[in-house]
């Protein structure tokens, strides 16, 4: 694997860490009343998804071996173009249901 590309993957495996960090012990109830913790959030998937967008163009292989990498890529073009149509309830349950699986992913490739 190329160095680009283990940087970004480290990217996207910080930026998981962070969120996961925001959000322990709090419950969608906190996150719904804490404004710079949605803001934290929102902010850290907007990188994770940046860093898969440069990885698709960079090492397309790789990148095809993050399942859903387009949508998370997608998803970050939502966060910062549509902002208003962000819905909390949406962004909370991305990270409860699929960050897990992104970051071990990410995990398995930067080991490999």
């Amino acid at each position: 694997m190329r160095l680009e590309a283990k940087k970004l993957l480290f990217d996207v495996r910080q930026a998981s860490e962070l969120i996961e960090s925001f959000v322990r012990g709090r419950s969608f109830e906190d996150y719904l009343h804490d404004p710079m913790l949605r803001s934290a959030v929102e902010r850290q998937f907007e990188i994770i998804g940046e860093a898969l967008k440069r990885l698709a163009k960079t090492d397309p292989e790789v990148a095809s071996q993050i399942p859903d990498h387009r949508r998370v890529i997608d998803f970050r073009n939502v966060l910062s173009h549509g902002y208003d149509l962000v819905l909390d309830e949406v962004v909370w349950g991305i990270l409860v249901e699929h960050l897990p699986t992104l970051s071990a992913t990410v995990l398995q490739l930067l080991a490999s």
